[in-house]
């Protein structure tokens, strides 16, 4: 077992977040990647900065340091100023659209903060790579450096008879050898290893005489022996990443510290590798921990992404929908801005992601707002219009037909969306007024109509009670009479006011019917008799009235004909083949009794109409 202990390289500023720690041997399990400042042990706090100025100016404080340059902070520096960088660009954006301006013409305004911030990235980048340069050259130099120690090394430990005498050569190689700090990441290892070997290997030929022999190894075990105390200690320390940079200090002066003695090489370097293997457990599980908790950044991240990206935007119909959604939208940013980092390699993908879909909902936003605006406006105008056609007939005196144009515009009206509130109260009230104005003078003009009405409903509310009182003598040979001289009085008195004409009207009849079957007549004699009163007006007027009655009647009798033909087929196809129930059957028969009085109705009349024109 050899003392060689490997130990991080200096990090170059591209490596800052990137690198990974270098293993103590073998069975020693590699780390996930720090944000801690090369060189020093504080943590970058990676607070957002509240201005855009506030950035330029911690990126010109980075620029004066940049050996201590967190890549870390970068990212979150850049982030920061893109988000407050956009924010304006799209708050000058909705301010364009708002005031008329068309999308796909909108410019930003060159942004000088913007110009500001590229120069000083441009600076740190240009400083990054002049260091990461000198740094690697530094590295090569000494790599270079350490070999020829090496071979320095092979030469005295090929002189093993004047071993003595080199020694004091081979203390200030080894002191060499410690001044010379970093190496490239890869030859680490290897180069440690040879080193040692020669070391041994020149310890074990050297002639000294025991005493200094012993006191050398004993000094060494004492100094390995406080780097394994100090190592235990690091159990304790509560930040588990200052423990790890402490522990590769502690790498160093252990690899640098020369052999003790044979029999306990072995067991020094089991306490150290042990104590070594708790501290970086804990390194690896903090950063395990900070792993696991931006894996859980992640989730929460994308099921946002997801909710906003689910957006049903055919349902979004109405002002209240659209507002609530966008409640819900900004409800979910806050959220987002509560969550923590996600994994590195996602954190600006998932960003993007959710921007995306945030841009895309206000986007459509906008553009239904902009189209509901042009349907406002487009039923505003529809309204106007309206309006005119109102204004337009409201002195018109030609009450019937203009009522009837109103009526149907009012109709219009009700089809026709809604306007911006700011012209709905206004439009309704020019609207309203025109058609108001009309009616008005309707009313006026047709009161006189009204006061006959009136009267009309009086009169025959007076034959209604007539017929009461007839219906509750007894009949006799002038009650026939008396009625029918009810029927021609109501048939000459006038219209009644509408919402009364159904109920008087059902009224009258009722007590007619009533009154004619008391006297024994049929349906069938009333309507005659009724018919016989209406061919006499008939032949009263003009000439022709009897001849387009007597075509109708006509008209009726070819038609009951055939229906009965047709129901008489029905009945002889269900009675010979499809044997359905006796209830069709029956109801057919009914429907064709019915029919053939009312066609034997139907001939009478013609008879009657035929001798009328025949006197």
């Amino acid at each position: 077992m050899t003392d060689s202990l490997n130990t991080n390289a200096t990090l170059n500023p591209e490596q800052l977040e990137e690198h990974t720690e270098q293993t103590i041997s073998e069975e020693t399990p590699q780390t996930e990647t720090s944000e801690t400042v090369t060189g020093s042990e504080q943590t970058i706090t990676n607070e957002p900065k509240r201005s855009k100025a506030e950035i330029i100016t911690r990126l010109n404080e980075l620029a004066q340091d940049i050996e201590n340059i967190s890549k870390a902070e970068l990212d979150t520096l850049k982030q920061n100023f893109y988000k407050l960088h956009n924010a304006e660009t799209e708050a000058a954006k909705k301010d364009f659209i708002d005031n008329g301006g068309n999308e796909k013409d909108f410019v930003p305004t060159p942004d000088p903060d913007e110009e500001a911030y590229k120069e000083i990235m441009k600076v740190i980048k240009e400083k990054r790579s002049e260091l990461t340069a000198e740094q690697e050259q530094l590295k090569e130099d000494n790599l270079q450096k350490k070999l020829a120690i090496i071979e320095q090394l092979k030469e005295l430990v090929e002189s093993p008879d004047n071993a003595n005498k080199n020694y004091s050569t081979f203390k200030q190689l080894q002191q060499e050898w410690n001044e010379i700090k970093p190496v490239p990441a890869n030859k680490l290892n290897e180069l440690g290893k040879s080193y040692q070997v020669q070391v041994e290997k020149f310890y074990d030929i050297l002639k000294l005489n025991n005493e200094f022999r012993e006191y050398d190894f004993k000094k060494n075990l004492e100094i390995k022996t406080h780097l394994c105390e100090a190592a235990e200690r690091l159990a304790d320390e509560p930040d588990a990443i200052s423990a790890f940079h402490q522990l590769q200090k502690l790498h160093q002066e252990f690899r640098d510290t020369g052999p003790v003695s044979k029999e306990l090489r072995e067991s020094i370097w089991a306490r150290f590798k042990a104590a070594s293997s708790v501290v970086n457990r804990r390194h690896q599980q903090h950063y395990e921990k900070i792993k696991e908790e931006e894996q859980r950044n992640l989730d929460q991240k994308t099921v946002i992404c997801e909710i906003v990206e689910a957006t049903e935007y055919d349902k979004l119909k109405t002002f209240l929908d659209w507002e609530n959604k966008t409640k819900e939208i900004i409800a979910l940013q806050a959220k987002w801005k509560t969550i923590g980092f996600a994994p590195q390699k996602m954190n600006v993908k998932i960003f993007e992601r959710f921007r995306s879909a945030c841009d895309d909902f206000f986007k459509r936003k906008a553009e239904h707002f902009k189209m509901l605006k042009e349907e406002l406006n487009n039923n505003l105008e529809r309204k106007k219009a309206l309006c005119e056609q109102a204004e337009a007939l409201k002195d018109s005196t030609d009450w019937k037909v203009t009522a009837e144009k109103l009526t149907k515009l009012q109709k219009e009206w009700k089809t026709i969306g809604p306007v911006q509130k700011k012209h709905s109260d206004v439009i309704w009230k020019r609207f309203i007024s025109a058609c108001d104005y009309f009616f008005e003078q309707k009313k006026k003009a047709t009161s006189s109509q009204h006061v006959a009405e009136t009267e009309n409903l009086s009169k025959k509310r007076s034959l209604i009670n007539r017929l009461k009182t007839l219906s509750e003598q007894p009949i006799d040979e002038n009650t026939e009479k008396e009625v029918r001289n009810a029927i021609k009085e109501w048939n000459e008195t006038g219209h009644v006011p509408f919402k009364e004409k159904d109920k008087v009207y059902k009224e009258f009849h009722k007590l007619v019917d009533l009154l004619f079957d008391s006297l024994n007549l049929s349906a069938t004699q009333r309507k005659l008799s009724n018919f016989k009163s209406n061919i006499k007006d008939l032949s009263g007027k003009e000439t022709g009235n009897l001849l387009r009655e007597r075509e109708r009647l006509i008209r009726q009798y070819e038609a009951k004909k055939n229906e009965i033909q047709t129901y008489e087929n029905n009945l002889g196809f269900l009675t010979t083949s499809s044997k359905k129930g006796n209830n069709l059957v029956n109801e057919i028969n009914r429907k064709v009794d019915r029919l053939k009085a009312e066609l034997k109705l139907l001939e009478e009349q013609i008879n009657l109409l035929d001798s009328s024109m025949d006197e």
